[in-house]
């Protein structure tokens, strides 16, 4: 039986007018009708802000950071997904800050579907990060990953890379029976983690940022699954701050990590379809649906090191349709 949430207006993210769904293994734990969504449908993805006093500026760029939040609030999507290191420390001065900052989205009962980062848990033992985690987001108490069906078309499937995705595992097995029963009107699947599964693998810059056997165990899962499947899949990473965009096996892979965090370049391979020089790529991808496709862009903070940073431009723009 599905439950209406309690109309709360915490920072979470007014998951509010999403339905809560009981337990069971292949139905979404939340869901947002149809009928509580605008035309066209928006979706905004991106990660690695790390949140935290703004008197830290070396290893996160507060003004970024706000700026990003206002212009996010300013798309009015119908769900933000982000892709994890929300915090910087996770500790709950961070939190607070993130609650001080974010304060535009929850004025608009923005929908916030966060994935756990690496940074959830850098500075405190894992049961009292996740205490502080679920406090800023009360609706997902209990768990570390969930999906969310946006409207009938869409589904995001946000997953814990701290916590095993190798088959077999608890986490895995759930995903397997999310996918192998999604509702056959589902166009788009949307998922949202934190660790990269496909990146431009470095041998020289941020080497320990390269993909790791965990997330390339949710690669080869896919490259089985998405060719069999009738909806098209997307996977929204960071950890890496920066931007990369790859298509492989039929899945369309992106890092998005230009959250705010201290900015990484990266030496791009030819199998990124972002080839531009610009750096650093402050930025979120925003998603439009627009009949049988999703159409995907990348607007980047142009003029970042300005005092009030205001100047967008987008800078990537694919479109991935329904096979025939």
């Amino acid at each position: 039986m599905r439950m209406p949430l309690p109309n709360v207006l915490l920072l979470s993210a007014a998951i509010a007018g999403c339905v809560f769904a009981a337990p069971a293994p292949a139905t979404p734990t939340f869901s947002v009708p149809d009928r509580d969504l605008a035309e066209p449908l928006v979706l905004v993805a991106y990660g690695d802000m790390r949140f935290t006093a703004p008197a830290e500026t070396d290893a996160t760029n507060p003004a970024v950071r706000q700026a990003l939040v206002a212009k996010v609030a300013a798309e009015k999507p119908a769900a933000i997904f982000l892709n994890g290191d929300i915090p910087w420390h996770g500790v709950a001065a961070d939190y607070t800050e993130f609650r001080a900052e974010t304060r535009p989205w929850r004025k608009q009962r923005l929908r916030v579907f966060p994935a756990l980062g690496n940074h959830e848990f850098s500075a405190c033992q894992e049961p009292a990060c996740l205490e502080r985690w679920w406090g800023a987001f009360p609706e997902l108490r209990g768990r570390r990953w969930y999906s969310v069906a946006i409207g009938t078309k869409v589904m995001g499937i946000e997953l814990d890379t701290d916590a095993s995705l190798l088959p077999e595992s608890e986490q895995r097995i759930w995903l397997e029976n999310q996918i192998a029963e999604l509702d056959p009107a589902v166009r788009f699947v949307l998922m949202v983690l934190h660790h990269p599964p496909v990146a431009d693998v470095q041998l020289t810059k941020e080497t320990n940022h390269n993909p790791r056997p965990n997330e390339l165990a949710l690669a080869d899962y896919l490259k089985a699954v998405a060719p069999q499947s009738a909806a098209r899949f997307v996977v929204s990473a960071g950890h890496i701050h920066n931007y990369e965009r790859f298509d492989q096996d039929g899945v369309v892979y992106l890092v998005s990590g230009g959250g705010g965090a201290r900015p990484y370049e990266v030496d791009r391979t030819p199998a990124d379809q972002y080839q531009s020089a610009d750096f650093p790529n402050y930025h979120y991808v925003r998603f439009e649906l627009q009949g049988d496709r999703m159409v995907g862009e990348m607007i980047r903070l142009g003029d970042h090191t300005a005092l009030k940073p205001r100047l967008w431009e987008t800078r990537d723009r694919f479109e991935i349709s329904l096979r025939p």
